[in-house]
């Protein structure tokens, strides 16, 4: 069974039921936490009375600097959405670990950004030294992924398109909601990966709802085509893409076909022009709330609230 850690300003956490109790570590790390596996299995089994979860503010459980590297296109309900058809090869982006922030802090709109998106993404926290050349099959995956978190790949998209600049758009801070939990996981619990279920609400409205069953890359094949070029050390974080459902979506056939007659720049112009009437981009004032877990809480990655605020605002904080 997994063990959810909570981070805090004040350390470590096991989480269990409403209740949390410390662990006995000094970790200032993710990957020294993952290398201590001892004080989280000894901290769940206590009977202490512990602390109650709601009096926690969470931190991100995957600490940096670190390495973050990103699927795109990853599944096939956001190729449908991003106009996609064949064969989609995969493909990976790097995010800076700067953007990393804690799962009820703000996420804080850049005054030059207008169409802010969402996208909901399940997280692999490394456990171990994934070395180039490494081939991951599917039993090998506990030997590698440590644990599970809930992470939120917030995308500036009008950066992303007319830049083709996939660090930028999603490298800004709070760019990366993190959490709240860092599920450890047993090896037996790597069988109940395909039945995850990652939900995304804006305002309380369901945007995004898939299980992992709808990926086109699956975590071993993953970890193995970036073996190829990228090592990953414990700590490190993979991003396994986004469900359909995000704010962003392919013009139809017609108009892309139009807008293929013109230059780059007239081109992105009517396009976000015409996404000015879009209501699904973020706003300040929205709450995005972000959960995944399998149907039966065998793995529960916890719920992650995040408002959203301008560069001009004062930022907020949200309790677990």
């Amino acid at each position: 069974m997994s063990t959810n850690v909570l981070r805090t300003a004040e350390g470590w956490w096991v989480a269990l039921g409403e209740r949390a109790v410390p662990v006995d570590i000094k970790a200032a790390t993710t990957a020294e936490l993952i290398a201590n596996r001892a004080a989280v299995r000894e901290a769940a089994l206590s009977d202490e009375a512990g602390t109650p979860i709601a009096d926690l503010v969470a931190l991100s459980p995957v600490t940096t600097p670190c390495r973050i590297v990103a699927q795109m296109v990853n599944y096939r309900s956001h190729a449908r959405d991003s106009g996609f058809t064949g064969d989609i090869p995969p493909a990976f982006f790097r995010k800076a670990s700067g953007s990393v922030s804690g799962p009820g802090e703000a996420i804080v709109r850049p005054s030059h950004v207008r169409f802010l998106d969402y996208e909901i993404e399940l997280g692999l926290v490394m456990g171990a030294l994934l070395p180039v050349g490494t081939v991951v099959g599917e039993r090998d995956l506990p030997s590698y992924v440590a644990g599970l978190v809930v992470t939120n790949d917030v995308s500036a998209r009008e950066i992303q398109l007319t830049k083709t600049q996939f660090y930028e758009s999603k490298s800004y801070p709070t760019f990366t909601p993190t959490g709240p939990y860092l599920a450890l996981l047993e090896p037996e619990d790597f069988a109940h990966l395909l039945d995850l279920r990652l939900k995304l609400s804006v305002n309380g409205e369901l945007r995004q709802d898939r299980t992992l069953a709808d990926m086109i890359v699956q975590p071993a094949q993953a970890l193995t085509l970036l073996a190829r070029f990228q090592n990953l050390d414990p700590g490190d974080l993979l991003l396994t893409g986004t469900p359909g459902g995000t704010a962003l979506k392919a013009p139809p056939k017609t108009v892309e076909k139009i807008g293929a007659l013109l230059p780059p720049t007239l081109k992105w112009k009517a396009f976000f022009k015409s996404q000015v009437r879009n209501p699904h981009y973020l706003h300040a004032g929205d709450v995005i709330t972000a959960t995944i877990a399998t149907p039966d809480h065998h793995i529960y990655l916890g719920v992650q609230r995040t408002p959203v605020t301008d560069a001009d605002c004062p930022p907020e904080v949200s309790r677990t």
